[in-house]
């Protein structure tokens, strides 16, 4: 089957995506913004959260989602992509996977102790499983990383994960400095994604 027709049937089947329908009506800029929104109601992310830091953000569905539901938090948001601005949310367009992303963020926070940390991110896919995988893993440590030096007592960590390699430790590295580790799975999580969401809540290793 040609190229141009595995495009036109992903068209399609993007045009009669409910989840890009109601983002369009609900003027969102992604249709991720509904797995943010599913675990957010079954979790309470979004509650007694005063400073967010929304990792990968670009193109600003889940910082549209924070503002709209947690007006009065201080939002950072980061992404090595640029971002159209967002009111009430400072971007830095930063590779959040090199040190100097790393500093610049810290930089940004300052003194301001984060209660949570959401990351959707993920890698350039290759289409090399083991590899892409590895990416993907890379990525959810760093986020757990993180927490280390921003995160304040009882807060929370929201990553985008896929199942394979180095899951299982990364589940076990979770729960030791988590209160309460829950694997997530949308509905809006597309039927052929692997992703799914790992959340801890309850911090305790400040």
């Amino acid at each position: 089957m040609s190229k141009r027709s595995d495009t036109k049937r992903w068209l399609a089947a993007h045009r009669s995506d409910p989840y890009v329908r109601a983002a369009q009506a609900d003027n969102y800029r992604s249709r991720a913004v509904y797995k943010l929104a599913e675990i957010d109601a079954k979790d309470g992310l979004l509650t007694k959260s005063r400073c967010i830091v929304d990792l990968g953000a670009a193109p600003g569905g889940w910082s549209q989602y924070v503002r709209r539901n947690a007006p009065k938090a201080r939002v950072v948001a980061l992404d090595r992509l640029a971002m159209d601005p967002i009111e009430g949310v400072s971007f830095l367009q930063v590779d959040f996977a090199e040190q100097v992303g790393l500093d610049t963020l810290l930089a940004e926070l300052g003194d301001t102790s984060v209660d949570l940390v959401l990351s959707d991110m993920a890698p350039n896919l290759s289409g090399v499983k083991a590899a892409d995988q590895a990416s993907v893993m890379q990525l959810a440590e760093l986020s757990l990383a993180l927490c280390d030096d921003v995160l304040s007592p009882g807060g929370a960590l929201l990553m985008k994960v896929f199942q394979g390699e180095g899951f299982d430790e990364l589940l076990a590295s979770m729960r030791s400095v988590f209160s309460r580790v829950v694997v997530r799975k949308p509905e809006a999580s597309r039927d052929a994604s692997r992703e799914m969401y790992l959340l801890g809540q309850g911090w305790r290793n400040g």
